[in-house]
Parts: C-alpha cells; structure tokens; sequence
C-alpha cells in the first residue's frame, strides 16, 4: 500500500479501522506521517478517531500509533512468558508430531491409539538394521502413513521421524529441548539403538586434507606457463614417490613428470651458490653498521644547515613584510619578492621532510640482502623444502620448470654474489663493501626496497659494477 501511495500521480486518502491497523512499529508509523507531510496522502479517516492533516491531528495521530507499538511489544513479552509457563509445565507448544493428539481439556499432547503403535513398529523394525530408509518409508505406506499426494514419505522426513526425541517425552524450543509432562511413546533404549543404526550408514562428506607437497604454488611450466602440480606414485615394491608435472590446462604439452628428489637437489645447489660464511657475512654487517653510524653523523649536519636557512628564509619574509607597511616598496615588488620568497620556504621544507628518509634508504636495502645472505647459508644445510620455497619466492621471480630443470629470476645483486662465490668470496670482499660504500654518496635517493630492474642471465659482474647492482631489489627478475 505504501509503494502504491508514493508512486501514485495524485495524493490518496485512507479509510482504516483504526490506526492501529495502518502501523505497529516505528517505522511504518513514521512512513505514514511523512507521507501526510509531503502531501502524497491527503486525508485519513477511521470510525472511531479523528484526523485532519494539522499539526494537532499529527500529535495526535504519533499517540495512537505509539499505543499501538506499546500493545504490539506488550504482547510479544506476554506470549513469550506464556511459552515460558508452559515450557516449565512441560506442556507441548504446538500442533502435536506424528503419533500424538492434541488434548484441548488438558492442553497438552497425549500418544494416538493407532498412530503411535505404529511409530513404535517402525522404530522396532529400523533396530534390527534389515531396513533402508526407503524400504522403511514402504513400510509406513503400507500403514496408511503416506504424504498428502499419496506417495511414500521422502527420506528425509523418515530421517526427521527417526531422530525426533518428542517420542521421548521432549520439548524443543529455540533449538534447545526441555522435559515434557506427556506420555512418551519410545524407550530410551529403542530410541538410541536406532541412532546407532543412522550413524552407522551415515555417508559423511570427505573433508579435503591439504597434502604435505611442498613446492605445489612455487612454479610454473616453463613450456605453457600452466600451474604445476604434484601426485604420488607406488611402485610394485610399494614405494611412494613424489612427482611434480604441469596441469595441461591450456591444453597439449611434452613436458614430463620431475621427481621431487631432483627438484630439491636443484633448488639446494641454487642456494649453495649465494651461501657465504657467517665470518664473512658477520664483516659485512659491522661494516654496514658503521656506515649508517657515519650517515647519522653527516645527517645531522645537514639537517643543522636546512634548519639555518630555513630561519634566513622567515627574518627575510618577515623584513619584507615590515618594509611593505612602511610603505618602502610597492605592493608589486612586495608581492613578487613574497612569492619567490614563500617557494624558496617551500623547497626548505620538503627537503628537510624527505631528507631522512633519502639518508635511510641505502642502508635498509643493504641489510636486508645481508639477512637474505645468513638465511640462504642456514637454509642451505636444512632439508626443509617449505623454506626453500618461501626463501626463493622473497629474493625471486618467475620460476619454471621445464625439461626436469629449475630456472628463477633474481636480481643483479643475486647474480654477482653466485659469481663471487665461484670465484672465492674472500678476494671480493673488500671490493664489494668499497662499492657499496660509494651508494650512500652517489646514489642514496635512488636506492629502495622495490626497485625495479630488467631481465638478465647470470653472469659475472665486474667488481666496480656492484653499485649499480645493489640500487636494484633483491628481487630484481634475473635468469638464473
């Protein structure tokens, strides 16, 4: 009714009973005033109340529509405590089940003289586990128990019948059941026997258990780029191997299974070629250490120096402004000075801003490929393929398998520390930690954590080529 009203061309009246009948919550009740308000109902009219469109009559109208939201709340709390009383007697609620009657002197259920005999047949029958649910559902509709076309019952209201506990004696309310006062028409004993018998052929869906292959989500096929997945296979021995192959999703492809076994071997000797020693790897961390010791230092200085000019830059914008209401200078040479002035400020301002983090950024990168360097020399004599594959998802990119072979894309960095220790880490050391010392000076506002590089193979790089290499990301794409 209130769509029709608002959507109509012309404004309508109402002819109700009572207001009571329009509106018992406060929603409809404010929907109906705000109608009468934009004038899309003109005129309400009751046997019993007077209306007009006043603001009295709309006083007068909210009243009646509270009343009948306080009769409406009154009596939902009177009907609950009502459910409550008679739950407590152990009275039934409702229509009685299958089986019982309602007895209105008693207002209570009570057990049918036929029906509940053959509720009690049909439990006894299911017991003994000679019965299906179908066959069962025959047997009621042999008994004249059938639905109302005339057919056997459904399964599932056999199952609902068997694991109904009203034939215990049992009153459910809001999904919790409570002791009735009414004669059960089952045992116990019969009742639990055929939950035993409903379990027992119970089909419970199969849960998926996530299989223990590591590198399932690591790489690609490197012939389709389909996903790769992984398999078990037994031999006549029974011996389980473990296979990693390509989904075929897109279709053909020639690749064939890899072993697990040759997979791990793979992936250890990559991580074997940027393993340094921990002595070597500890140097690195003091020197870095005192490299950003020596950025703070420089730092303040220069931080002292911004803070300097941007002083100069106030008593100057200051002055300006004392010369202008002096009347020294025109109001168009006042306004241009201010302006170069208020920019000059600006620039200050943003460079003392970024300068932190501009000073920060060279180390931060460098030490995280530090950490990444003792990582891989700890994973390096594990066996715990997780780890590989979380360690070469973080320093890499891209990886394929293709002709039982494992390629990942890294970062130049990467690339030259595999160069440097083919070639014996130790008489690259100080060339590396030399270059990398050189970044803080020439290249830290262009070091950061997520720079971006194109692809390479692995190659060496010359020693005077680290700088540029350690502005990339670790995980710069890089074929390996």
């Amino acid at each position: 009714m209130i769509e029709y009203i608002e959507k109509s061309p012309e404004p309508l009246g109402i002819l109700s009973w009572h207001p009571d009948r329009l509106a018992r919550n406060s929603v409809d009740g404010g929907k109906i005033i705000y109608l009468i308000d934009i004038n899309r109902i003109a005129s309400l009219r009751f046997p019993q109340f007077w209306f007009e469109p006043t603001p009295q009559g709309k006083f007068m109208l909210q009243v009646a529509f509270g009343q009948s939201k306080y009769f409406s709340d009154n009596l939902v709390e009177n009907v609950k405590r009502g459910i409550r009383q008679k739950i407590r007697r152990g009275e039934w609620l409702t229509l009685a089940p299958f089986g019982y009657v309602n007895n209105l002197k008693t207002k209570n259920i009570e057990p049918d003289k036929v029906k509940s005999r053959i509720i009690k047949r049909a439990f006894e029958e299911y017991a003994t586990g000679t019965y299906t649910l179908k066959s069962l559902a025959d047997f009621l509709a042999d008994h004249s128990v059938v639905q109302k076309k005339g057919t056997p019952l459904a399964k599932v209201s056999v199952v609902k019948m068997l694991t109904n506990r009203a034939y215990l004696g049992f009153i459910k309310h809001r999904g919790e059941w409570h002791n009735g006062n009414f004669e059960p028409i089952l045992s116990p004993t019969l009742f639990e026997a055929v939950q035993k018998v409903l379990t027992s052929r119970k089909k419970p869906r199969k849960s998926k258990v996530a299989l223990p292959f590591a590198f399932t989500g690591f790489a690609k096929c490197g012939e389709c780029g389909c996903a790769i997945t992984a398999q078990y296979a037994t031999n006549r021995f029974g011996t389980r191997y473990t296979y990693y192959r390509c989904t075929k999703k897109n279709g053909k492809c020639a690749q064939p299974y890899t072993q697990e076994k040759v997979l791990a071997t793979q992936l250890q000797t990559l991580l074997q070629s940027v393993s340094l020693p921990f002595s070597e790897i500890e140097e690195m961390d003091k020197q870095i250490t005192a490299w950003e010791n020596e950025s703070i230092s420089e730092k303040g200085n220069v931080a002292k120096n911004l803070k300097e000019k941007i002083r100069a830059n106030e008593e100057k914008l200051n002055k300006l402004v004392s010369v202008f209401l002096d009347g020294d200078i025109e109001r168009e040479m006042y306004l241009t000075r201010k302006d170069l002035l208020m920019r000059e400020k600006a620039g200050l301002l943003e460079s003392e801003t970024n300068f932190g983090q501009q000073r920060r950024n060279w180390v931060e990168p460098l030490r995280s490929f530090v950490l990444s360097l003792k990582q891989a020399t700890d994973l390096e004599k594990t066996s715990n393929h997780l780890e590989w594959k979380k360690f070469f998802q973080k320093i890499g990119s891209n990886p394929e398998i293709k002709d039982k072979t494992v390629s990942i894309r890294w970062g130049e960095l990467w690339d030259f520390t595999a160069s440097a220790v083919g070639k014996g880490f130790s008489e690259n050391q100080s060339a590396i930690l030399a270059s990398a010392k050189s970044l803080h000076i020439s290249n830290s506002e262009q070091v950061t954590s997520g720079a971006g590089g194109g692809n390479r193979t692995l190659m060496p790089l010359r020693t005077h080529d680290f700088e540029s290499c350690a502005s990339t990301n670790s995980a710069t794409p890089a074929r390996k």
